[in-house]
Parts: structure tokens; C-alpha cells; sequence
């Protein structure tokens, strides 16, 4: 079991817990004052529930995040003046530079029902970041972007809902652009490269696009068509393929440089742990890859024998990226994201590079799904993203942040958009929950789409991880 399926089932366990709780006291309120009041109080107790705790948010939030940056990176002379960030430090920080800062945040009783934020703001830039209701310790924002706030000592840092505390600390890491090189994002599934890295890949020199499965599964949304279950599955993987190989034309990629391999969705760990067994569907009555192979343009190993295998796989990749020869390989960091095919996905392209004649310089890792908060990043589309919750201070991270500027953002979702995966309306109790929470707690969504990614995914800024090979 998964650390994230332990957190799960640890978090539903509680959940019971406490609903009996309430069950008994409901009862003894019953008995003891009036017989409907308890229907009143449980009404009243499900509203307070959905508007305001029914985040999934696996840790408390007085814990600390844990980060430890690489040495040679802080600069000093950082301290709050009022609400502005004085920078006393000889660095001139430029456009290349991702910036963290570490500030100490308290929530007011305010902040325990509605986000707590900290709004920046420098002359025409204005962004704000939210984090956990009831915060109470040590955040990282992201103020890459703000680089001409910082160095003139104009950037003001006000709490809403919250209040700062203590002095703060600053990092620049200055990293060779991305966007100025060649590029391969590697996509566990259609929409993860357009969900962590639109803005990266459609401002590179050259981008590859490489989709490892098809996505077939879980097609009830084509079941109500009146498809059987496999028929279902099988016309959600051809239209997730067609999204893999056509979307990215959106951001001037031509399909010849986009790849879909056409594996099955969350079969990656058993194929891993039987490299020569092939692991057919779960849901589509498939063994033959080749299915979902039919848009491409490049000819593949696996094209072979269509055999749904981690040998074939390997192969796969090691095909593309010798064809395609990459400079930056983009793909699921796989200890901050804990979705078993995104963590297969890291494993076969590292061992797919093992030995190979091309080697890229950089990785970056990126993060769509969390371990703890499956809210993050939190906020409100179109704001800025800051540093994911990390508890683990011994595991090395280096961030990469590139800034998406608003035709960048409409771009991307209008991707968002053209992915067939996220169209389907969200069942009833989860838009009853988003009614309630935009009336009592001041969230918002956003008008492009009603999927939870239009808000997580359409932000200011693009979060990497990066290390070198």
C-alpha cells in the first residue's frame, strides 16, 4: 500500500470515528432537549463540514514545511520593514532566477474558516498565494517574477488572514533557461505535460511530447452514451490519444514530435514488477498497445508485436529519446508525486537512460498529484504557486519556476480545454460542496472550466524540481 492509500484510509477511519461521535451525541441531544433538534444540528453540521473541512489535508497545518536548499544560494541582508521586503545583498537578481521566500505565518481566527494568503504587490504586479486554513508555521513562497521588486526594495508582503512573524529568509537560484533549449516532457497520461509544463514546452526551442498510457480506464462518463464497459474504455483511450498527439498543436508543437506509446492506465507497477509479462487493461478488453498507437507518426520498437510489456516499454523509450535527443527531460518527481503510474513513469525512463549513448543535462521533476493536501497548489487560479508541503528535510530539492504571463494562462486553458478527460461535469455532492464553500468561505473558481484542474493547473507560475544527470 502507497503512503498516500495509508494517509487515505487512516483519514476515513478518523472520519467514522468522529460521525459516531456525533451520531451519540446527536441522540442524547434528542432524548435529553427536543427530538428535532438533532435533524437541525446535523443539517447544520454537514454545511459547517463541506464549506469548511472537508479538505483532504493529511498533516496538521501548524506543522513546519521542511526544506533544505543547497548551500551558496541564500542571500542575506533580507528582513521586513513595515510590509515591505528590504534586500540588502550585492546580487542583482534577473529573470533566470527562481526565488523562494520562508516566511513564519500565524492565521488570525478568520484565517481557521476562509484561506489564509500573502499578497504581494510592486507597482503593476500584484500576486497573492494562499495557503492552509488554521496555518500556524513555516511557508515558502514563490516571487519568481518579482526580481526588479526585489532588487530596488519595493516588493510589500501583507498577511490576509494571517500574520507574519519573525524575520524571513530569501533564496535566488539561478538556473540556465529551459525555454532556450531542447525538450522532452514525459506525460504518464494526456493532460499531465500540458497540466505541469504548457508554459515550458510551448516557449522552448524545440519540444517532444512522450505519453506513456492511454488513460482508458474509468469511463463511466462514455457508459452513459450507452457503451459497454469496454466499449467505453476503449473510445476513452482513442480519444486521450488523439488529445496526446493533436493538443499540443495549440502551443505550435507538430504532431511528428509528439508520441503516445499507448500502455494502460495504472497497469505501469505490474508491468514493472513482471518485465516480460505483458498486462493487458483493466477495463477495455486489451492486450495490443497498438490500439491507441494509430495517430502516431514515428515508428516504435513495440510497434512489433503490440505486446503491453516493461521490456517493450523500455525499448519505447529508449527509441524516442535517442531519436529526439533532449537537452531537458521533464517528468513526474516521484517522491513528492505519489501516483503509482507517474511513479513508474520516473523509474522506466530512468532505467531507459542507463547505458545510453544520449544523455540529457538536466531532469526536472514535477509534482500534479500530492502525498498530503490534494488541494495544492491552493488559492485561486491565475495566482501564483508556492512550495508544495515537503516534511522530509533530508531529500534533496532544487527549485525551477518559470512565470506564465496571462496570454500564456489563457492559452493553457484553453488546452485544458481540448482534453476530453476533463470536460465531464463533477458529480452533484462535489458541486453542492463548491456551491456552499463559494457562499461561506470566499473560494472561487474559475470560469474556463468546471474540473479542479483549471484551477490548480492555470496559475502564474510553471514548479519544477531539477537535477542534474
Amino acid at each position: 500500500m502507497s503512503r498516500k492509500q495509508e494517509l487515505l484510509k487512516r483519514h476515513r477511519r478518523n472520519k467514522r470515528m468522529a460521525l459516531l461521535v456525533a451520531l451519540v451525541v446527536l441522540i442524547l441531544v434528542g432524548l435529553l432537549i427536543a427530538w428535532w433538534l438533532p435533524f437541525i444540528l446535523a443539517v447544520l453540521g454537514w454545511v459547517a463540514h463541506e464549506a469548511w473541512f472537508s479538505d483532504h489535508l493529511f498533516y496538521s497545518p501548524r506543522d513546519d514545511y521542511q526544506y533544505q536548499f543547497p548551500t551558496g544560494h541564500e542571500l542575506a541582508g533580507v528582513a521586513l520593514q513595515g510590509d515591505v521586503l528590504a534586500c540588502d545583498h550585492s546580487r542583482v537578481l534577473t529573470g533566470d532566477d527562481t526565488v523562494v521566500l520562508a516566511l513564519s505565518i500565524k492565521r488570525s481566527w478568520l484565517g481557521c474558516f476562509l484561506d489564509p494568503c500573502i499578497e504581494l504587490s510592486a507597482g503593476s504586479l500584484h500576486d497573492r498565494q494562499a495557503f492552509e486554513r488554521g496555518v500556524d508555521g513555516l511557508r515558502y513562497l514563490n516571487l519568481t517574477g518579482f526580481h526588479a521588486a526585489l532588487n530596488e526594495g519595493s516588493l510589500r508582503v501583507r498577511g490576509r488572514y494571517c500574520s507574519i512573524e519573525g524575520q524571513p529568509r530569501l533564496w535566488a537560484f539561478r538556473q540556465d533557461d529551459a525555454r532556450r533549449q531542447r525538450v522532452m516532457v514525459i506525460a504518464p497520461h494526456a493532460d499531465d505535460a500540458e497540466l505541469a509544463a504548457f508554459g515550458l514546452y510551448s516557449e522552448a526551442d524545440e519540444s517532444w511530447i512522450v505519453t506513456l498510457t492511454a488513460g482508458e480506464i474509468e469511463a463511466e462518463h462514455y457508459q452513459r452514451m450507452g457503451m459497454s464497459p469496454a466499449e467505453a474504455a476503449r473510445t476513452k483511450g482513442r480519444l486521450r490519444a488523439w488529445d496526446s498527439i493533436v493538443v499540443p498543436r495549440w502551443a505550435g508543437v507538430p504532431e511528428s514530435r509528439c508520441v503516445q506509446l499507448g500502455y494502460f492506465c495504472l497497469q505501469l507497477p505490474a508491468m514493472q514488477a513482471a518485465p516480460d509479462q505483458p498486462i493487458a487493461s483493466r477495463e477495455a478488453d486489451l492486450a495490443d498497445t497498438r490500439v491507441f498507437r494509430q495517430f502516431n507518426t514515428m515508428p516504435l520498437p513495440g510497434d512489433v508485436d503490440g505486446a503491453p510489456t516493461w521490456h517493450n516499454l523500455i525499448a519505447d523509450l529508449r527509441a524516442v529519446i535517442l531519436h529526439a535527443k533532449p537537452q531537458v527531460l521533464v517528468m513526474p518527481h516521484a517522491t513528492i508525486d505519489p501516483h503509482p503510474d507517474h511513479v513508474c513513469s520516473q523509474a522506466a525512463v530512468l532505467e531507459a537512460l542507463d547505458g545510453l549513448a544520449w544523455q540529457p543535462s538536466v531532469v526536472l521533476g514535477y509534482a500534479n498529484h500530492l502525498h498530503d493536501n490534494d488541494r495544492w497548489p491552493m488559492g485561486d487560479a491565475k495566482t501564483g504557486v508556492s512550495l508544495p508541503p515537503v516534511f522530509d528535510a533530508s531529500q534533496p530539492l532544487v527549485p525551477y519556476s518559470i512565470e506564465l504571463g496571462e496570454e500564456q494562462q489563457r492559452d493553457k486553458a484553453m488546452a485544458l480545454g481540448m482534453m476530453h478527460d476533463l470536460l465531464p461535469p463533477p458529480p452533484l455532492k462535489r458541486r453542492v460542496r463548491r456551491w456552499l464553500q463559494q457562499r461561506l468561505a470566499s473560494r472561487r473558481w474559475p470560469a474556463e472550466g468546471e474540473n479542479e484542474f483549471f484551477r490548480k493547473a492555470v496559475r502564474r507560475h510553471e514548479l519544477f524540481w531539477r537535477r542534474e544527470l
